[in-house]
């Protein structure tokens, strides 16, 4: 849990401008799509749905998608020290604030407060579930045609993070499509946290912009003071609002059943990342990228191969070094902005080239001694991670070495995690474990084909 205050600075909008998250791709979901869906739109309180999801909303309306706007709290707490206006005082003040921002950006939205407690959503989970799933039953629409909107789920707030776990739990459960929205991310993380980095851009019409613009001003509670007295202060600094007046919104999308991103999908989202910032993971800069090459390197059972396959290969940072124990090797990455980063690393090694292709569908000829699959087994569908893993099955030498690398935490839009991916392949190839490396961020694992006895 991240710590955080919001008379915090923060991140500044600058540098989130140059970050590549104005080039992030957009939510595939056209006007038509969006017409024929409920959309369930959940905020903690007044004000989230206006600052995260504000212009969506308006969106929604024009397209005239069924929408359900369900208000979890008043928002009371949000001035605990005020010499000027109770608990009970701000919250009717909210409330109107909310319903003035809500019909100017979606008239024809529903709207129903749920009445539970500022601060406190960690105790009424299951209530609110109840209430989320009554309110998709309402719609009438099939389980994929539902869409719950939702704070980001690690924004850092409790009552954020709360509504956002139980509104993907919901999700997951009825196969319903799911868009978390950040709100505080944005000021206490930076560019160099990865998570952004696979979320999705519902790029914004002036006249949606408009609209959210207007509706922020309705929320006058929390961008103005209550008074000039301690305590009465604004609660959204003028450079926190910064972040909302994009001409975006950002969301973490994940599809409903039946519609998992894929590895089509991967090679279109990385070539937008990588357009964007020569270096979107921190590669070449971040001590923990550095630490976990050097431990990648050192788990390896052979110091030379004789040829090598890397799937994923990025930008080329591993590329390089693995490169340099093989008398071969291959890199491949379904990015092809990637690529010209990795082919100029590799330009010292003649022996080594790099491919564009898109694996498992399409896979590289030959027979290897070492394959490496690196943060790059949860960006498929189980489907194809099994696929990729029978690829590997057919193309490495008997006695070869198989090396998984993979993040342990949840990769936002894509089915599987890191364990899951390891998980599978233990299950899958039943390869006798050379070497394991677990830690709270990440895993390493090395399995060995079946073949002639190591030496």
């Amino acid at each position: 849990m991240v710590s955080f205050s919001h008379a915090d600075t923060g991140t500044a909008e600058s540098e989130w401008e140059g970050s590549g998250v104005a080039v992030l791709p957009e939510l595939p979901l056209d006007q038509d799509e969006l017409a024929a869906m409920a959309f369930i739109v959940l905020a903690a309180h007044p004000d989230d749905e206006t600052l995260g999801a504000g212009g969506f909303l308006a969106r929604l309306n024009a397209a005239g998608a069924a929408i359900d706007v369900l208000l979890c709290t008043a928002g009371e707490a949000s001035h605990p020290d005020s010499p000027t206006t109770t608990p009970d005082q701000l919250a009717a003040l909210r409330l109107a604030e909310f319903r003035a921002a809500v019909s100017g950006l979606a008239p024809g939205a529903a709207r129903e407060f749920l009445h539970f407690r500022d601060g406190h959503l960690d105790a009424d989970r299951d209530r609110i579930a109840a209430a989320v799933k009554e309110s998709i039953a309402a719609s009438g629409r099939p389980a994929n045609q539902v869409v719950i909107v939702a704070p980001y789920r690690s924004d850092g707030h409790t009552d954020h993070d709360v509504l956002g776990a139980v509104a993907a739990e919901v999700a997951a459960q009825g196969g319903h499509g799911l868009l978390e929205y950040p709100v505080w991310y944005w000021l206490w993380a930076s560019p160099a946290d990865g998570a952004w980095q696979s979320w999705v851009r519902v790029p914004l019409t002036a006249d949606e912009q408009r609209a959210k613009a207007a509706a922020l001003l309705a929320h006058t509670s929390q961008t103005e003071p209550l008074s000039d007295q301690p305590g009465d202060e604004a609660l959204l600094a003028a450079g926190f609002v910064d972040h909302f007046s994009r001409p975006w919104e950002t969301f973490a999308w994940h599809r409903p059943a039946g519609g998992t991103n894929t590895a089509g999908d991967a090679e279109r989202i990385f070539d937008v990342v990588h357009g964007g910032n020569a270096d979107p993971w921190s590669y070449t800069s971040s001590w923990y990228e550095r630490r976990k090459r050097a431990l990648t390197l050192a788990i390896l059972p052979d110091a030379e191969y004789g040829s090598g396959l890397e799937i994923g290969c990025s930008i080329g940072t591993l590329s390089v070094e693995l490169a340099a124990r093989c008398r071969e090797y291959v890199a491949v990455d379904a990015s092809s902005a990637a690529l010209v980063q990795a082919a100029e690393r590799l330009g010292g090694h003649p022996a080594a080239r790099t491919l564009h292709l898109t694996v498992p569908q399409r896979w590289p000829e030959g027979r290897f001694d070492l394959a490496v699959v690196s943060e790059t087994g949860y960006y498929l569908t189980a489907e194809e991670l099994a696929e990729l893993f029978a690829r590997v099955q057919g193309s490495l030498n008997p006695g070869g070495t198989l090396l998984l690398c993979h993040w342990r935490h949840p990769v936002t839009g894509w089915e599987l995690d890191g364990d899951t991916v390891h998980a599978m392949a233990r299950q899958q190839l039943r390869w006798p474990t050379a070497g394991l490396y677990r830690e709270k961020d990440f895993v390493l694992e090395v399995f060995v084909s079946p073949g002639p006895d190591r030496p």
